[in-house]
């Protein structure tokens, strides 16, 4: 006989503290000890420092950690500590890890909550522990619950709290690219970024000790910006916030575009603070030289001018402020005339539909279905968008979009909300009805053109969600107010 064929029988004793630990394991194996026994062993040698580098010094794990902050797990480490086949059920998965943070004495204190146990729309993660641990844990869980429901049913961060030694981490249904995008926004803001810089290490080096001696004076443009200045030309800085848009300047909401003005000059140093006030733009540098303020003053206003919007500055002491000109708003004839360059199917519609409007402003008679026609044109328009972007199915989200490329081409101030299933529409400025900001019932003929405006929504609306669409109309300048609210709801 060998000691392979042999069965050796020993007499073990056990502290309370011992048999405590033991006690998940007996549980497992229906308190077969011999069968804990072998699993316990099996675990201390599969995570033994002979077969990996996990144990460490504590003070070198928590700084390893607080180091990995903003940076999402990779694939590959992430399916070795979470089997990826467990998420077909969150009772499973839950006991998997749990189990997971118990073996490797994390002190990690964690509870799912979900409304599903096989495709959830709702999960609440929570967890308790050391805080540099929690983080860590809740990046990983958070990946692994949006990376193995991408191709089912998407879910995506919606939101976390973190206090102290309890984090929790609440997941909703995403549509495929945001629920991918929310993790970058929760937990993954260096990742990308310390890519990049591994990617070229001299060159960023070089760049971040330039801006270190000069004290971020140093000013980083575009190619074409600086062969603007070159060349003695007003720089616009057009390609920067169109690369980060991924859309032309003049087909960026208002909103959007003071935002991007502000991220890219102040990014760039050109300026060392931009503050932006509902549509006024203040902008701090600290430029001594007329001639330099002047085009930099030129260059934010035919910026401006490419996005629709005229504005007017002025100059004290070292800052720059724009102020949005109402009066001198763009009107119908000078956005036929841009649209006119295009040969966009969407913007000969436009055409067509601006070309009414002014006949109606101009001639309150007009026999015409203002209904029928406002209704098709919208509809018209809908179906324009939806064959040159492949749109297979209309929501909330694509229909925003397509309002906002309508209303950036009619120079129309807007925002969008939505909020669950629905979709709060503000229309703050509409050069279509007021010259300016005012309306004027006296000016034009504003209630047919509102009606036609509004008769048009109604068929856009109605040719993308039929009958599960309704709007209510908050707000209308017809009733007195200074602007123009509605919210559609999805049924």
């Amino acid at each position: 006989m060998t000691l392979k064929d042999m069965t050796v029988t020993r007499h073990i004793s056990l502290d309370d503290e011992h048999i405590e630990k033991m006690k998940p394991y007996m549980e497992k194996h229906n308190n077969n000890f011999g069968a804990a026994l072998r699993e316990i062993i099996n675990q201390t040698g599969k995570y033994s420092p002979r077969m990996n580098s996990s144990a460490i010094d504590t003070s070198v794990f928590n700084w390893l950690l607080k180091e990995m902050e903003d940076v999402i797990v990779p694939d590959d480490v992430l399916d070795e500590v979470i089997d990826p086949r467990l998420i077909t059920s969150m009772t499973k998965l839950e006991e998997h890890l749990k189990k997971r943070f118990r073996e490797l004495e994390w002190d990690i204190d964690l509870a799912l909550k979900y409304d599903s146990d096989t495709l959830p729309s709702d999960v609440l993660l929570e967890i308790k522990g050391p805080a540099p641990k929690i983080r860590f844990v809740a990046c990983m869980v958070s990946r692994y619950l949006v990376k193995n429901s991408l191709e089912q049913a998407p879910l995506g961060v919606l939101r976390f709290v973190n206090l102290n030694e309890c984090m929790k981490v609440e997941l909703s249904r995403f549509n495929k690219n945001d629920a991918q995008n929310s993790l970058n926004v929760f937990f993954g803001g260096m990742g990308e970024i310390m890519k990049i810089i591994k990617s070229n290490p001299t060159f960023w080096k070089a760049i971040l000790n330039r801006h270190l001696l000069s004290n971020y004076n140093m000013v980083t443009i575009d190619r074409n910006y600086f062969e603007d200045v070159l060349a003695n030309n007003i720089p616009l800085g057009e390609v920067c916030i169109e690369n980060l848009a991924k859309k032309p300047v003049s087909e960026i909401p208002l909103k959007d575009m003071l935002s991007l003005i502000k991220e890219v000059y102040e990014t760039s140093k050109i300026a060392e603070r931009v503050d932006i006030d509902k549509n006024t733009i203040s902008l701090y540098h600290n430029f001594r030289s007329e001639d330099a303020i002047g085009k930099l003053k030129k260059s934010l206003i035919s910026l401006l001018e490419s996005n629709g919007h005229s504005y007017v500055a002025s100059s004290v002491s070292n800052i720059i402020v724009l102020t949005h000109r109402h009066e001198m708003g763009v009107k119908i004839n000078e956005i036929v005339d841009n649209l006119k360059l295009s040969k966009n199917p969407i913007d000969q519609e436009l055409i067509i539909f601006l070309t009414l409007l002014k006949e109606i402003k101009t001639n309150p008679d007009l026999p015409l279905s203002l209904t029928a026609f406002g209704r098709k044109i919208g509809a018209t328009l809908m179906q324009e968008y939806e064959n040159e972007k492949s749109i297979k199915n209309w929501n909330l989200e694509n229909f925003k979009e397509a309002l906002e490329l309508i209303d950036s081409k009619l120079h129309r101030v807007s925002e969008f909300k939505i909020e669950g299933n629905s979709l709060i529409y503000t229309i703050n400025i509409c050069s279509l009805v007021a010259d300016g900001n005012t309306f004027d019932k006296h000016v034009c003929n504003a209630m047919s053109v509102c009606h036609t405006i509004r008769e048009t929504f109604k068929g856009a609306l109605n040719y993308a969600f039929g009958s599960k669409a309704e709007f209510d109309v908050k707000k209308s300048v017809i009733q007195g107010d200074n602007f123009c609210e509605v919210m559609i709801r999805i049924l």
